[in-house]
């Protein structure tokens, strides 16, 4: 058989190799990572289909192909991911946003509407801030918001940091180290937003290898039962909610009963789960 030589052909001999390496995206991880080495966008791999590859081209796609073969995430190899319609840069020092967390965006924003709709300003924070994906969305999306972002990871905060320069938020987004609402200083907020660590000690054991051979475990793992961090955040958030304020928080799909039940008992009035496109909760408001 002829060795591979066109773009397609390549493409073609890549997703067999993903494949049998067990990745069940193979075919779309192939066309992603090379589309990446060409500067391309998907559909342009096919009009340009018949395009031959120079060996510069080749060695950087088997690179990256042998990258995606030892389970390495396509957004680590490639460095960005989209989310909320924004690119964002994305690396081994934070989590890689998910369109799960879209729905918390979704959610808060509506949220935001519905419950300051004339309100000149308005304070955000978003715990655990990671990529920045929480922030940089509510910030593009609400021209009103001014959004505090915090993180515990330094590294974390650097790629935030990037990110919030690069998607021209700088001006609306502050960046804050520390653990939880602590270096938020005892200021009230309109709406304090978290993706924190929600995953079991037990599910960490039986995650993907793409997720828990790669993505940094602290962002991930909420202790024995998933919801060490989440009940720490429930009671430090009542104390620093504005008037009308809302604390949002995402959950993991068996979680929602418990999480309700912990606000409750932390003395927050409302509650309401929302559900993703599959109907399992998701998101979690408390007020």
């Amino acid at each position: 058989m002829a060795p591979p030589r066109t773009l397609m052909e390549y493409i073609q001999l890549a997703s067999g190799h993903l494949k049998a390496c067990g990745i069940p995206t193979h075919r779309l991880d192939a066309e992603v990572l090379l589309a990446h080495i060409l500067n391309l966008e998907r559909i342009q791999l096919y009009i340009q289909h018949d395009r031959p590859l120079t060996t510069a081209e080749v060695d950087a796609y088997r690179r990256a192909v042998a990258r995606r073969a030892h389970r390495e995430p396509v957004a680590y190899i490639t460095g960005k991911r989209e989310f909320f319609s924004i690119e964002l840069l994305v690396d081994r020092r934070c989590l890689i946003p998910r369109p799960e967390t879209e729905i918390l965006v979704e959610t808060a924003l509506e949220e935001i509407r519905q419950r300051f709709p004339e309100k000149p300003e308005i304070k955000v924070a978003d715990i655990g801030t990671g990529s920045g994906a929480i922030a940089i969305s509510v910030a593009k999306h609400e021209p009103r918001a001014r959004v505090t972002a915090v993180d515990i990871d330094r590294d974390a905060l650097d790629v935030a940091a990037a990110n919030v320069q690069r998607t021209g938020v700088a001006d609306r987004v502050t960046l804050k180290l520390g653990e939880l609402l602590t270096p938020l200083g005892g200021e009230f907020f309109d709406a304090i937003l978290s993706n924190p660590p929600y995953i079991s000690e037990e599910e960490w054991r039986h995650l993907a290898p793409d997720v828990r051979d790669y993505e940094p475990r602290q962002a991930l793992v909420g202790g024995k039962d998933g919801l060490a961090v989440i009940r720490q955040l429930i009671q430090e958030a009542k104390r620093s909610l504005a008037p009308g304020g809302f604390l949002a928080i995402e959950i993991g799909a068996s979680q929602g009963d418990r999480v309700v039940a912990l606000a409750q008992a932390s003395g927050y009035a409302k509650t309401r789960l929302v559900q993703d496109l599959a109907g399992l909760d998701r998101v979690v408001i408390l007020s």
